[in-house]
């Protein structure tokens, strides 16, 4: 999991009374939430209602409005998932509170977002919540409280210390894949595929080299026919057209950051042809490279990555 890279975090700590509701925005990036303490229940539309209770946590698929309850029972507020202007916006603030009186659900919410290697979002495509609860021993409601603290602070390298933490809190997650039977594992299925784990690490940390189908089921030691399928299901596209975007997202981040001309980016990741470079990357991006160059430097893009909504997935050569 060397290549899971969290990209940007924001985190907010909410407190809600008994019986408050807090309604919870839309966000274009996925959105966490870790129960520290009490109990509630988060509401979103035609999805059961999600208990809170200590050591719960929720990712909730991007532009998915909800509702947060702090109540023994989910009764379910008119407008659930269709809130606006006015609703909160997980990490805008370090801390939130809802209602009159002691809290009685205090909990972590965020937005983020996870790579793995440079192309592939883990939980941009998301069809529903992943729901998992840990115990007191594996201490994330800790590991939580200080990423929050840490971006609250907002000292000297808080946001690298509080992206740290939450990859922490991300791969406990993600190590219940190989024993958890809900269906969100299915998402993660590469994960348990060694092999083509090896072969998108490949992929992601060399881009520049000759690539093929033969080569990194050789490397993988499997038959190419096998590499293909396991390749294609685990990622929902073929070998070379996740190489393509592999290669695309880091030349974006290489002009982007202008440090290196056209042609020893396109070397960079495996075009020899600075004219077959051009044409693969006006088709992800819709301008030539430096075009794209130009409109980073007049305005720089977030921490989120260049132009990262802006790939078009495609299977073309």
């Amino acid at each position: 999991m060397t290549t899971l890279d969290i990209t940007f975090v924001r985190l907010s700590e909410c407190a809600l009374a008994a019986g408050a509701h807090l309604a919870v925005a839309r966000a274009e990036a996925s959105t966490i939430h870790y129960c520290l303490r009490g109990a509630g229940f988060i509401l979103l539309d035609d999805e059961t209602p999600i208990h809170l209770m200590p050591h719960t946590l929720v990712i909730v698929p991007p532009g998915r409005a909800m509702t947060i309850v702090a109540t023994e029972r989910p009764t379910t507020p008119r407008n659930v998932g269709k809130h606006g202007e006015g609703a909160f916006a997980p990490g805008s603030s370090h801390r939130h509170t809802v209602g009159d009186g002691e809290p009685t659900l205090v909990l972590v919410c965020g937005t983020f977002r996870a790579n793995y290697g440079p192309a592939l979002d883990l939980f941009a495509s998301l069809a529903t919540p992943i729901v998992e609860t840990f115990d007191v021993h594996d201490q994330l409601d800790r590991v939580m409280a200080y990423a929050t603290a840490e971006l609250a602070a907002q000292d000297v390298g808080g946001g690298p210390i509080s992206a740290a933490l939450l990859k922490l809190v991300l791969l406990a997650l993600l190590r219940r894949c190989l024993v958890s039977t809900k269906a969100w594992v299915e998402r993660f299925s590469i994960l348990s595929d060694p092999p083509i784990a090896r072969a998108f690490a490949e992929m992601a940390s060399r881009p520049s080299l000759p690539h093929t189908i033969q080569s990194l089921s050789h490397a993988v030691g499997l038959s190419r026919s096998a590499f293909m399928a396991r390749f294609s299901a685990a990622f929902g596209e073929s070998p070379m057209s996740l190489l393509r975007r592999v290669r695309m997202r880091h030349a974006a981040d290489l002009l982007a950051a202008n440090a290196l001309s056209i042609d020893q980016v396109a070397l960079s990741v495996g075009y020899q042809s600075r004219s077959s470079f051009t044409r693969t990357f006006r088709r992800y991006y819709g301008s030539d490279p430096s075009e794209y160059r130009s409109k980073a430097q007049r305005a720089p893009f977030s921490s989120a990555g260049p132009a990262e909504d802006a790939i078009v997935e495609s299977d073309a050569a």
